[in-house]
């Protein structure tokens, strides 16, 4: 873990040792979905 969020290339193994099947996210879309899921969007949402 870096900065509190996950490492991508442990999200990679995983994913293909446990779900060869499926694909999995790029290392920017990982890094976004961490990041929101972690810190949310950042919007209250209102309009802006």
């Amino acid at each position: 873990m870096m900065v509190g969020l996950p490492d991508y290339e442990t999200y990679v193994t995983h994913m293909r040792a446990t779900h060869p099947d499926l694909p999995y996210m790029t290392e920017i879309e990982f890094f976004r979905e961490r990041q929101e899921a972690r810190y949310g969007s950042g919007r209250s949402g209102g309009c802006c």
